[in-house]
């Protein structure tokens, strides 16, 4: 299976997904150097080791891909890209392989807040506030195990 998620900068809801499921075999992220080739080669693995892979991908994954491949054109659907190269790996070695295609982005993107998006998003900005007028400055608030703490933006 492959999963495309929302991610143009970063990948956290990606990464986040892939360890709260716990059985996704590959996770592309735009924090990433991907080759293409080795994508391909370990999916290829996986399918003939387990018979199946999932892979989730970000959609920012898409400037690591695409330039080292000198495929598609910038813009392209990542998803679909992906997608289209694991069923042309298989096709090229007379192998059989079908690809469930989900794309959530939209549903995500799409869903209103509850009541627990809308608390945690009050309490972030609470303690944002907070280190603001205590005079601290270049962080970002988190919760981390269960605590919120204020996490620098360069490291």
């Amino acid at each position: 299976g492959l999963v495309k998620l929302t991610g143009h900068d970063n990948g956290f809801l990606a990464i986040e997904t892939t360890l709260a499921a716990r059985h996704v075999d590959i996770c592309l992220l735009p924090e990433m150097e991907i080759s293409i080739e080795k994508v391909l080669d370990y999916a290829e693995k996986l399918m003939e080791k387990q018979g199946y892979a999932v892979v989730v991908v970000a959609e920012g994954a898409q400037d690591s891909l695409f330039r080292h491949s000198n495929s598609p054109l910038p813009g392209a659907d990542i998803g679909l890209w992906v997608r289209d190269s694991l069923m042309g790996r298989f096709k090229q070695k007379s192998k059989t392989l079908t690809v469930k295609y989900i794309d959530p982005t939209y549903t995500v993107r799409s869903v209103r807040a509850n009541a627990y998006d809308s608390v945690y998003c009050s309490v972030l900005a609470r303690h944002a506030v907070h280190g603001a007028m205590a005079g601290i400055t270049g962080v970002s608030v988190a919760m981390l195990y269960q605590r919120y703490v204020y996490l620098p933006l360069e490291l």
